[in-house]
C-alpha cells in the first residue's frame, strides 16, 4: 500500500496564498520598532512631567498594548493589500 499525503486543507493555502506569515513579521516588527521609539521619547527624553501619574513599568505595559494591537492591525492592513492583489491576478 502506497502512503498517501493528505492534501493541505484550504484554510492553510488561503494563509500562504495571502502571505499572512509574512505580513504578520512585516507588521509585528514595525509595530515594535514604532513601539520602542515612543517609548524612549515618552520615557527618556521628556521624563517626568508635573502633574501626571506614570512611572516607566506603567508605560512599559502601555507600550505592550501599542505594540500588540498596531501589529494586528498593520498584518490585517497588509493582508488585505495582498489579497487585493491576489483578486486583481485572478481577473
Amino acid at each position: 500500500m502506497q502512503e498517501e499525503t493528505p492534501e493541505r486543507p484550504a484554510t492553510a493555502k488561503l494563509i500562504e496564498a495571502l502571505n499572512v506569515r509574512r505580513n504578520a513579521a512585516v507588521g509585528f516588527a514595525v509595530s515594535i520598532a514604532l513601539t520602542a521609539i515612543v517609548y524612549v521619547y515618552r520615557v527618556v527624553l521628556i521624563g517626568e512631567v508635573a502633574g501626571q501619574a506614570g512611572t516607566p513599568v506603567y508605560y512599559l505595559a502601555l507600550g505592550f498594548v501599542l505594540a500588540v494591537s498596531l501589529g494586528a492591525l498593520l498584518t490585517a492592513v497588509l493582508t488585505f493589500v495582498s489579497a487585493r492583489r491576489l483578486a486583481r491576478d485572478l481577473d
